[in-house]
């Protein structure tokens, strides 16, 4: 972002003040003035100038010590200063006036375009230096995001290569089973879990074309008004096997009066299923889950609580973010890509809604809660 230009002008002459002002004015520049030295170094400790026009001659501190003390001061010291002077050129002046930092003299009566002509140089300088420095720091943003998804990237192609590695391998052993029955071999175990992991795999890869089509915006909501008490059940059984297996208590809590969505149907049991088993996969065997739907106003909330390891503080920032996933230090990661949550939170903004981590803590679980538009 590109400010305005400021110009320092010092002249203990209020009429002189004005002149340089009438001058120098133009879009895009600034032009401070002091009367005195003293009121200039005031203005410097708050203010960057691209140019310090400096009246040689004024009581008390005169230019040529202005510029002095600007230069021995790190934060001024590298402002051009062109030196106004109403006196003698003659070598010994204008040595004096170099050596105190002076890129130029400009002789009074002041020629206003010699004036103008000179100070555009500086106007445009620090403008391309501006320009540059922001080119420079957008370079160095750029180049710390490439950085971070390269970086992403290649955690994200470990975790996939780790997650199809497993269930290939159980599939490949489950078809050389088959192929090569063994006495006392239970083929319908192995069928079962050979479809649990091709579930698996199927849900993985139908995650990535989801994210991929909702970046690009391909997907699209197939919405109608259904009931909350037709599609909850669904939503639920989607994390029923998780919530067995583990041994997990679910309590549910509706309200009596009927709630209208309008909704796409497999995108909300997409939504709560995803929820509730992310619920069930972080909490140990024998916890507790809650889903309890609320109406508020316009809209209606369902908040999923469980008693869970819970998110450290450090990490609940980046949940909702791709391939991210909590490692709370206590042996519980996710399976899966890390992708879980930041679909879910697509999909919920798609409906117009939104969804939050209401309060998490390790050891002591974690409570989501989404938003969704109601249906008066």
């Amino acid at each position: 972002m590109t400010h305005n230009v400021k110009f320092l002008l010092v002249d203990d002459l209020e009429e002189n003040l004005l002149a340089l002002d009438a001058l120098l004015a133009r879009e895009g520049l600034e032009l401070h003035k002091a009367r005195s030295g003293e009121d200039a170094l005031e203005l410097m400790l708050g203010n960057e100038y691209a140019l310090a026009l400096l009246d040689v001659q004024m009581p008390g501190m005169d230019g040529f010590e202005l510029a002095e003390i600007m230069r021995a001061n790190e934060r001024s010291r590298h402002i051009p200063i062109i030196f106004l002077t109403a006196g003698s050129g003659d070598a010994t002046r204008k040595f004096r006036g170099y050596e105190a930092g002076a890129v130029d003299f400009i002789q009074k009566p002041i020629e206003a375009d010699i004036l103008r002509s000179k100070s555009k140089v500086f106007f445009d300088l620090y403008v391309q230096r501006q320009q540059i420095t922001s080119q420079r720091d957008e370079l160095a943003t750029l180049t710390a995001a490439l950085q971070a998804a390269d970086q992403q990237k290649n955690r994200f192609l470990g975790v996939l290569a780790h997650e199809l590695r497993n269930p290939l391998a159980v599939l490949l052993a489950g078809l050389n089973f088959l192929e090569r029955p063994r006495e006392g071999l239970d083929l319908a175990t192995v069928r079962e879990s050979m479809r649990r992991h091709l579930s698996h795999m199927t849900r993985l890869v139908d995650d990535l074309l989801d994210i991929n089509r909702i970046e690009h915006g391909k997907i699209s909501l197939r919405k109608e008004m259904v009931l909350l008490s037709d599609i909850l059940p669904p939503a639920l059984e989607i994390a029923g096997p998780a919530i067995e297996a583990s041994g997990h208590e679910l309590q549910v809590e509706v309200p009596d009066d009927p709630v209208t969505l309008n909704v796409d149907p497999a995108r909300f049991i997409q939504i709560i299923g995803n929820i509730v088993s992310n619920a069930a996969r972080y909490t140990p065997n024998g916890g507790k889950i809650t889903v309890v739907v609320s109406t508020q106003g316009d809209k209606v909330s369902i908040t999923v609580a469980d008693n869970g390891v819970g998110i450290p503080a450090e990490q609940q920032s980046i949940i909702f973010e791709m391939f991210e996933q909590s490692d709370n230090g206590r042996g519980f990661i996710g399976d899966g890509l890390g992708i879980g949550l930041a679909l879910v939170k697509q999909l919920v903004e798609l409906h117009g809604g939104e969804i939050h981590l209401v309060k998490s803590a390790p050891g002591e679980g974690s409570t989501f809660e989404v938003q969704l538009p109601l249906v008066q």
